[in-house]
């Protein structure tokens, strides 16, 4: 049986985080490209 405070699979709690730091992870990956005027492949070698 699953226990209904679980924080951990798709609940909202889960998902709602994922959701949150992708934004994060989407809006530091831009600044960076700014930044540094390359892509992010380009940043690690691969572009």
């Amino acid at each position: 049986m699953a226990d209904s405070t679980t924080k951990f699979g798709f609940v909202a709690f889960a998902e709602t985080w994922n959701g949150r730091l992708a934004m994060l992870g989407f809006v530091i990956g831009l600044g960076t490209e700014l930044l540094t005027g390359q892509g992010i492949l380009g940043q690690i070698g691969l572009g």
